[in-house]
């Protein structure tokens, strides 16, 4: 399924900011990448194939569920 995009972090430096698409069924996330010891040690073992990210609590009204069904993409 086609990406559609959903919105990107409205405080973005120059634009290299955190954004969310939907596929369907799933979000997909840009973010900041977590590689600080400290965070890594209280989440556990994190498989291969799997990474963690941070995005800003300020990207979540892009989250159709929240927006009342549109992301910001839409709404604006």
């Amino acid at each position: 399924m086609a990406l559609r995009y959903l919105g990107k972090d409205p405080a973005s430096d120059g634009g290299q900011s955190p954004t969310v698409w939907e596929d369907g069924d799933t979000y997909v996330v840009q973010g900041w990448r977590i590689d600080d010891p400290t965070t890594l040690a209280q989440i556990g073992d994190i498989p291969a194939h799997e990474t963690l990210i941070r995005i800003p609590k300020r990207l979540m009204p892009v989250f159709p569920e929240v927006s009342g069904g549109h992301g910001a993409a839409e709404a604006g």
